[in-house]
């Protein structure tokens, strides 16, 4: 499968979020808390405000290792989630909503004045998503 972006840098600010929430988790892996912040993102109905976002940070993520072994799935959930919002799943496309759902999901992680420890991150995954 082709990816849509080979290798993400974070911006400061979402640096500083995930140090945050490193502290808080104790979850001490970059990737598995972008992997928690871009799901969560998904979840938000509305579509991620096109802001410029600045990749000044030094940290850097390869795709394969954001996604580890659910790099595949994850691909797939934002071709989806592309498709859905109407826009295109073009390599481009794909690239930018990605950066732009990864970076408001850490926003959104980093904010919640609920999360200070792993178990509300679980708690936060069994709550959110669809309702029917």
């Amino acid at each position: 499968m082709e990816l849509p972006i080979d290798r993400i840098r974070l911006s400061q600010t979402a640096k500083n979020q995930l140090t945050q929430l490193k502290r808080n988790t104790k979850i001490d892996q970059w990737n598995i808390l972008c992997r928690w912040a871009f799901c969560r993102s998904l979840a938000e109905p509305s579509i991620p405000s096109p802001v410029p976002i600045p990749a000044d940070s030094n940290v850097e993520l390869t795709w394969r290792v954001f996604g580890s072994e659910m790099s595949d799935i994850l691909l797939i959930a934002l071709k989806q989630r592309c498709h859905n919002d109407g826009l295109g799943t073009d390599k481009e496309t794909l690239a930018t909503q990605f950066r732009l759902h990864l970076h408001r999901g850490i926003g959104y992680l980093a904010g919640d004045p609920n999360i200070k420890k792993i178990e509300h991150l679980i708690a936060l995954a069994c709550t959110t998503g669809p309702k029917t």
